[in-house]
């Protein structure tokens, strides 16, 4: 049965009208991503990737869940997983005729300090159902006839809740991060007998719409924004094949979504606890240094006010600690970062050398600032000594010119 041709450039301006109705989002670059996700789950099998959408927020009452009540009215098979058993996902996605929408409320309850680590499963899920072409591998039978089973992982997921989320998973995401409305911020109740109706029927032309553009959509590998590359690339990758399907102002208004929200994520200090420290040691610690011992760098590193490294888990920052993250990270020949013996002001310490450090900083930091940081400076009073490093003259200046010895 033939169909009127759809304009794919009114039904996504109605469709983050209707989100607009119910949902307060942090920037108009997000009502352009929740929208134009909601549309991708209709075409997903016209791409190689599909991003999770995250909805995020330091504190409760933030809308969150409402975002996900609305998203489950306009996508295609919603499937609320709150409550479901890693053993029930994995079922669920792998039924490719059938396969939902995964919508995962409350995900810190499935993350959090506490309960990571009985996850691993359902991150290793959602990772690999990030790609089209991934799988996950289950034992299936009993007793010795048991088998290993690739079931397909592929789906499109949307997740709410408290904090961050696993950076594997923050990588494959787009991230709105939500807040509670202002008193001035007005929207309307959301009936769920009134208005999920009202969903359904642009879901049903999203539906519609997706089969007369699916022909143009398959395949396409759109043109991306200057400086968009590798993971973001691929997380953007199908929302800017349905802006350029829908033709209108969407093509131009989802490239500017794409880098405001790349770069929002970038210069979140959680995506990365290890990039915020190489950047601080660049920006903070090390300008016109050669080498700074690892007490003196502690010293400084936790007497920044708006760093994380005086209250990390309730401590601050440790010379383990410290070193343990930074051996995540490799010099330019290759080995592991890591504190080394130092000559500085006539006395032996341990700490960091620049030439280790500069391979990391090209590599993960994003631009230096224009304008030099000013470093940190306290009162001057005794530095501690911290196992068998040996204190500088004194705490918050910097050290004279450094030999360094061979390690």
């Amino acid at each position: 049965m033939s169909t009127e041709p759809i304009d794919g450039a009114t039904l996504l301006d109605e469709v983050e009208a209707f989100h607009r109705r119910f949902n307060a989002f942090p920037t108009e670059a997000a009502y352009v991503a929740v929208a134009l996700w909601d549309a991708h789950t209709h075409l997903l099998d016209c791409f190689d990737s599909t991003p999770r959408l995250a909805f995020l927020s330091p504190e409760p009452g933030s809308g969150k869940t409402r975002a996900l009540e609305v998203c489950s009215t306009l996508v295609r098979r919603p499937m609320h997983a709150v409550n479901a058993s890693p053993a029930a996902l994995f079922r669920a996605v792998a039924d490719t005729a059938g396969r939902p929408v995964v919508l995962f409320d409350e995900i810190d309850t499935v993350f959090g300090p506490k309960t990571a680590k009985d996850n691993e499963d359902l991150r290793g899920l959602l990772n690999a159902g990030h790609r089209r072409s991934g799988v996950s591998y289950r034992c299936v039978g009993d007793g010795n006839t048991q088998t290993v089973v690739a079931f397909p992982a592929y789906s499109a997921v949307a997740l709410a809740g408290l904090g961050g989320l696993p950076d594997t998973i923050m990588a494959r995401s787009i991230v709105i991060r939500m807040r509670r409305r202002a008193r001035n911020e007005r929207v309307e109740p959301y009936r769920h007998r009134i208005h999920e109706p009202q969903g359904h029927a642009l879901r049903d032309r999203l539906a519609l719409w997706a089969d007369q553009v699916r022909e143009r959509v398959d395949g396409v590998f759109p043109e991306m924004p200057e400086g968009i590359t590798d993971r973001p690339a691929d997380v953007w990758e199908p929302l800017l094949a349905v802006a350029d399907a829908a033709g209108g102002a969407w093509p131009e208004r989802a490239r500017a979504a794409c880098v405001e929200l790349v770069n929002a994520v970038a210069d979140d200090d959680r995506a990365s606890l290890g990039v915020r420290l190489l950047t601080d040691l660049r920006d903070v610690i090390f300008p016109g240094e050669t080498a700074v011992s690892s007490v003196e760098i502690l010293h400084l590193l936790n007497a920044m006010e708006e760093a994380p490294w005086g209250d990390l888990d309730g401590r601050a920052l440790t010379p383990r600690a410290l070193s343990k993250m930074l051996r995540e990270y490799v010099t330019a020949a290759g080995k592991p970062i890591a504190p080394r013996p130092l000559r500085i002001g006539g006395q032996v310490v341990k700490g960091y050398h620049r030439d280790d450090l500069t391979d990391a900083w090209n590599r993960y930091c994003p631009p230096p600032p224009e304008t030099s940081v000013t470093p940190v400076t306290t009162t001057p009073t005794p530095l501690p000594t911290c196992g068998d490093e040996v204190t500088g003259p004194g705490a918050g200046n910097r050290y004279a010119p450094v030999t360094v010895d061979a390690p």
